[in-house]
């Protein structure tokens, strides 16, 4: 069984979410956790944030154990720009481009043996 938690209009851009998510694909969800909880990035806190979401999803909505779930997919895609202009010199402007993120963390359980 998958479940999954999303996180949307994050304050920072997808490039930068990715290095994050990149390094937790695939681990044991307590695992990742630990990895996160120790990670220096910005994004490190957010992708937590949300997998402790998702963890507590499994518990608390479909009953499973979330000890013995596993992060099957975790992707980062980019939400809508906030575009902004800044005067320059001369009567120019200075375009400014303020990206967002939206998160989305899927768990599965993890296969018998």
């Amino acid at each position: 069984m998958e479940v999954y938690a999303k996180y949307k209009y994050i304050a920072i851009s997808p490039q930068k979410l990715r290095l994050v998510c990149d390094q937790v694909r695939g681990m044991n969800a307590e695992q990742a956790r630990v990895v996160l909880q120790f990670m220096p990035q910005k994004g490190a806190d957010i992708v937590k944030k949300t997998l402790e979401s998702a963890m507590a999803n499994a518990e608390n909505n479909f009953d499973l154990d979330p000890t013995d779930m596993v992060v099957s997919q975790i992707f980062a895609d980019e939400a809508p720009r906030s575009r902004r202009v800044k005067a320059g010199a001369r009567g120019r402007y200075k375009p400014r481009v303020k990206r967002a993120s939206h998160l989305t963390v899927i768990l599965a359980q993890r296969e018998a043996k």
